[in-house]
């Protein structure tokens, strides 16, 4: 091509060109590019900061950069250059190298970019995930920062697969615990149960140490689908099975332990399976049995978050309602078709009746005179009737007002159309609270005996649209 035709086409010219360079750029994989000073100062603060700074580096021919590789460097070099990236320049292999690069010289845009290549990408080719390997090795190049957005990414693609399901080798120490602590304590889907958690995890200590421990501790740990086929399974004789490298498992699990636990596993498996390892700190299994005894049983379910069969059933339950009620977009919205008489209730699918507190939002996408979101008995609700005036019935309404049995108190200011309704159901205590907008609420006094099975329902008329979604976290 001509040069003067295209700017962008002539400036890519230069990159990596030592014949219009005056700079040699040592990456950290020994390999060398090119660039020139004024160019690469002029597009990034990094740059000018190093090579305008007075000191040797403002004068020298070579400047070393040891935690950047040369196909991160090269990327960086392409958006200085050019002014953008060609998507088909990032791949699942260089793509994390890229973001850190992006990010050491402050490039916003670039970083924004890779983030929205990455999402693409998975759209693309949503049959292979190989985002185990791209939390790895963002673990092991840029630090635990948990409002980073592509790490909440990945995090969030990883969580949804059962770890059972991950090849070991494919998601490292590091990237499971950027896991386990992106995900401790929060409200999130997440797919697998606590126990194997702690089971992926020590396998993969094991697999550091050698290979006799690693099989070791793989007989020794049946996945927790296998103890509960085998009736009295977690009895068992591990007395042929000693494990010599325990303390060096100990020191490879160490980093996770703090994000697994303990109190969503079962005492009879901490005492029969986990315990006798020798690889837990005593002190985390004392405090666990003292606090399982105060509670007399644990109030916990066994899955961390949002179990991921549970977010399936955030959708209305078209059998569970009447005539001229609508449900659309895969059941995520319900509507009717006409005004009626009386206020109509629809619920969603899941019943609720484990221990635990369950979060889900609803958004008011359009209202009526008054809509209604809470919660209800799955049997004697009439669903032709205003959930409010019954005794199965416990809603919040758009007026900022809760009925349950005909009694009504004020609870909040009242919310329109677009407002954002996120109902916190504590099994534990059987109370209810809301928080809508952003803004959290108390539990409701009245409402401080629910029953032990309830669903998700909202009461509404026409033309009200409400949707139901698991619970996300205000931005």
């Amino acid at each position: 091509m001509t040069k003067g035709y295209s700017l962008e086409q002539d400036f890519r010219l230069l990159i990596d060109n030592p014949k219009y360079s005056d700079i040699e750029i040592l990456c950290e994989d020994g390999k060398k590019l090119y660039g020139c000073r004024a160019i690469l100062a002029a597009r990034s603060e990094v740059f000018d900061s190093l090579l305008y700074n007075g000191m040797k580096e403002s004068y020298e021919k070579q400047i070393s950069f040891p935690k950047i590789n040369s196909i991160g460097m090269r990327i960086i070099l392409e958006y200085i250059y050019a002014g953008s990236i060609k998507e088909e320049s990032l791949t699942k292999e260089n793509m994390i190298e890229s973001f850190y690069a992006a990010n050491y010289f402050q490039l916003t845009e670039l970083e924004n970019f890779v983030i929205k290549t990455f999402k693409n990408t998975l759209e693309k080719s949503c049959k292979e995930s190989y985002s185990p390997e791209l939390l790895s090795e963002f673990a092991e190049k840029i630090p635990l920062i948990e409002d980073n957005v592509f790490l909440n990414l990945l995090v969030e693609m990883v969580a949804v697969i059962p770890l059972d399901n991950i090849e070991f080798g494919r998601l490292s120490i590091p990237g499971l615990q950027y896991l386990l602590a992106c995900t401790y304590d929060k409200y999130k889907p997440f797919a697998t149960p606590e126990y194997d958690i702690f089971r992926y995890g020590a396998i993969l200590a094991a697999k550091q140490v050698s290979n006799d421990a690693y099989k070791t501790i793989k007989e020794r740990l049946p996945t927790l689908e296998e103890i509960e086929r085998v009736e009295n399974s977690v009895q068992v004789d591990n007395e042929d099975k000693l494990i010599t490298d325990h303390q060096k498992i100990a020191k490879e699990l160490e980093p996770l332990v703090k994000y697994i636990d303990f109190m969503r596993i079962e005492g009879q498996i901490l005492a029969d399976i986990i315990e006798p390892l020798e690889i837990t700190p005593t002190k985390i299994i004392v405090d666990v049995y003292r606090q399982k005894a105060r509670l007399n049983k644990s109030e916990l379910s066994n899955t961390r978050g949002i179990p991921v069969s549970i977010c399936s059933q955030y959708v209305w339950d078209d059998s569970e309602c009447v005539s001229n009620t609508l449900i659309e977009d895969d059941g995520k919205i319900t509507c009717l078709q006409s005004k009626t008489k009386s206020w109509r209730n629809v619920r969603a699918k899941m019943i609720l009746e484990d221990k635990g507190i369950f979060i889900w939002d609803v958004i008011i996408e359009k209202t009526c005179v008054n809509a209604w979101i809470g919660v209800c008995a799955p049997e004697n609700l009439n669903y032709e009737f205003f959930a409010g005036s019954q005794s199965a019935g416990w809603v919040l309404g758009t007026n900022g007002r809760c009925y349950n049995s005909d009694k009504g108190s004020t609870y909040c200011p009242p919310f329109g159309d677009g407002a954002r309704i996120s109902v916190h159901l504590d099994m534990n205590k059987r109370t209810c609270a809301f928080t809508v907008n952003g803004t959290k609420y108390p539990e409701v006094s009245a409402w401080n005996n629910l029953p032990s099975k309830l669903c998700p329902v909202v009461s509404f008329n026409y033309p009200a649209r409400l949707r139901i979604q698991p619970h996300q976290k205000s931005i």
